[in-house]
């Protein structure tokens, strides 16, 4: 498994903590839905500035979010190689939208970040939210990932 985690903001420091929640966030994910095979997955810690940007340019939407997904795996043109890792796909998380949202809603940073690191991963697994039915089954999901990896509410 490879997980490669740029850190491209400097409102928010980002201890070696946050670093292993969100490492293990996303193996807990994987386990979770059971997946065996070797994959790569990219996280951007962002400020508001550059997710507002990229929320623009890829969804239309000039407002700053919380956690973009990318996937790499979606339809049926997924082409594996041999012996190389399932790029699953990019997750950008704005840590100073995480923030904010942790202080709103009465619970930790590493909280915050550990669910929207299971967000954004559950995205690049084909999760959605579009319907009330499919966000039901999403927010179990993620409770159920932060729960094993022990950031409770």
């Amino acid at each position: 498994m490879r997980i490669e985690i740029d850190n491209r903001q400097s409102e928010i420091v980002v201890s070696d903590d946050l670093l292993r929640i969100i490492e293990g966030v996303i193996k807990e994910t994987l386990l979770l839905e059971g997946f065996s095979e070797e994959v790569e997955v990219s996280v951007s810690l962002v400020n508001d500035e550059e997710i507002r940007e990229l929320n623009r340019i890829y969804r239309g939407v000039n407002l700053p979010t919380d956690v973009l997904s990318f996937p790499m795996q979606e339809g049926d043109d997924n082409i594996e190689i041999m012996g190389m890792p399932v790029m699953l796909g990019d997750i950008v998380i704005s840590l100073e939208r995480a923030f904010c949202q942790s202080e709103e809603y009465g619970h930790s940073f590493e909280r915050e970040t550990g669910y929207l690191t299971a967000h954004g991963m559950l995205h690049l697994l084909g999760y959605d939210h579009i319907d009330d039915k499919e966000k039901e089954i999403m927010r179990a999901k993620e409770e159920k990932i932060l729960d094993k990896y022990g950031l409770r509410r």
